[in-house]
């Protein structure tokens, strides 16, 4: 793993393009909060945060759920600060039985989408009667692992994008708008 200073982090920050201001990002959650409550009002929902991505877009769509819901976390990553994906490793969770719950993923992103389908797979396999995915950020990009995004905030490009929960070899996750490293090729 690339390791970098907080002055590094900060001056990355500097030069890179914003791709969604922080008022977009604010939209695009309460437009997602509001789908998802017309969807899944009145199931009694699981809603799980994809850590640690997901505690950003988790936090701010939470609040705007007035319904009654349980939360829980995973913690499963391919990524472990490097800017690569690798094997899915779970760290923590899940705390709650899905059996015959509807379940709610929030992550920051869908990237190559293998993060979400291992996550899906194992919920559906926990006897999830419905899983639903939620996240902040479509990466367009061609994927190896289909997985169906049924509440999708924004898109980005095919490019290596940081804050709202994602971050930049470890920092940068909690800068309020979308960015993206350096200038597009």
């Amino acid at each position: 793993m690339t390791t970098i200073s907080a002055q590094q982090a900060w001056e990355i920050l500097h030069q890179a393009d914003c791709l969604h201001t922080p008022e977009a990002v604010e939209t695009a959650l309460a437009r997602m909060a509001a789908q998802i409550t017309q969807a899944i009002d009145g199931d009694d929902p699981l809603v799980v945060c994809v850590m640690t991505g997901g505690v950003v877009p988790f936090g701010k769509i939470l609040p705007q759920l007035h319904f009654p819901l349980q939360i829980d976390y995973v913690h499963a990553t391919r990524y472990k600060n490097r800017l690569h994906g690798g094997q899915l490793q779970w760290i923590s969770g899940p705390h709650h039985n899905p059996r015959d719950r509807v379940v709610l993923l929030i992550d920051d992103i869908l990237d190559e989408g293998a993060t979400l389908a291992g996550i899906e797979t194992r919920y559906r396999g926990e006897g999830a009667r419905e899983v639903y995915k939620a996240v902040l950020v479509v990466k367009d990009r061609p994927r190896k692992h289909e997985v169906k995004i049924e509440f999708a905030g924004l898109e980005v490009p095919d490019r290596y994008v940081f804050g709202c929960g994602m971050d930049y070899k470890g920092y940068l996750r909690n800068i309020a708008g979308i960015y993206a490293e350096g200038k597009p090729e």
